[in-house]
């Protein structure tokens, strides 16, 4: 049985924008759709003397069925299901997470800045789903996806613009390049694979020399790590990306111009938290693309 694509929906305007973004990449990857929505307010029974205490689940519930409609309608031939389930929008969503192929999640645009910010339920799903979770900005869109025309307007006909993902080679990251790599050959498009070092301190004089031998040992490093990668998805045009930066600062950098930006999160099992990691939480809080979080050992 396939497992699903899962979107949460609260009614807002970023999980609406997550459910499109959710639709087109079920579509993408075969899959059907499953729309959940988390009912975190009182529940009477059926047969109380005030049936209108009820009212605001019918009204949540209405709101479901009409925003799955919409879906049904734009995309007539994707499989689609609903879910209203009672209980906590964090425990909800990491519950079905479990049983997702992948997850997605809307997530709050930060006025005048580009990015989005991550609540505090979104951090906390994030860090306790073991499989791929996205994060999609507000108002997130088809054309977004895409380059613009050569006239610099939204297009929806254009190339996909370019998977960015994050690597570090000193540490397994098989699920990450995995789904980077599917992500970018289900688009068509590009994959920039970005590895950022740095230079330990050492004496002015030996610097230089430090410089190019730290930079080139990083270079095939990464060589060494996406090679296999090559071979599996030969279609996918990669570029490797060895930048002296930090990886937060480099991959925002990177993925100014991007349609997805892929990241991983070791997973620490028995620890306090949520486990995203620095440069995954980074990157929810800044990137302007949707961010796919991909949790690794």
């Amino acid at each position: 049985m396939l497992r699903p694509v899962v979107v949460g929906l609260d009614g807002s305007s970023r999980s609406l924008a997550a459910a499109e973004w959710a639709a087109r990449e079920a579509l993408r990857r075969g899959l059907p759709l499953q729309v959940v929505q988390a009912w975190e307010g009182v529940t009477v029974p059926c047969d109380t003397e005030r049936p209108e205490l009820n009212g605001p689940r019918s009204l949540a519930r209405r709101m479901l069925g009409d925003a799955a409609d919409r879906l049904r309608e734009t995309y007539p031939k994707l499989p689609l299901s609903t879910r209203h389930i009672a209980g906590a929008a964090t425990e909800v969503l990491i519950a079905v997470g479990a049983e997702a192929e992948l997850l997605v999640l809307g997530s709050r645009a930060v006025s005048g800045v580009g990015g989005f910010l991550a609540g505090s339920v979104a951090q906390m799903v994030v860090g306790h789903v073991a499989g791929p979770v996205v994060l999609v900005r507000a108002h997130e869109t088809l054309e977004d996806e895409h380059l613009a025309d050569t006239e610099g307007r939204p297009s929806t006909h254009t190339p996909y613009r370019d998977v960015v993902v994050g690597v570090d080679p000193r540490h397994a990251c098989e699920e990450v390049l995995s789904f980077a790599f599917e992500s970018a050959a289900l688009r068509a498009t590009p994959l920039r694979v970005v590895h950022t070092w740095r230079l330990p301190y050492v004496q002015a004089a030996a610097a230089a020399r430090a410089h190019r031998a730290v930079a080139a040992s990083s270079a095939r490093s990464l060589a060494a790590v996406v090679a296999p990668w090559r071979e599996k998805f030969p279609t996918v045009e990669v570029r490797e990306l060895v930048l002296e930066a930090r990886p937060s600062q480099a991959l925002q950098v990177a993925a100014r111009d991007a349609g997805l930006l892929v990241v991983g999160r070791r997973i620490r099992s028995g620890r306090l938290g949520t486990h995203t990691g620095s440069v995954a939480h980074a990157a929810m809080h800044h990137a302007g693309c949707p961010v796919a979080v991909v949790a690794h050992e």
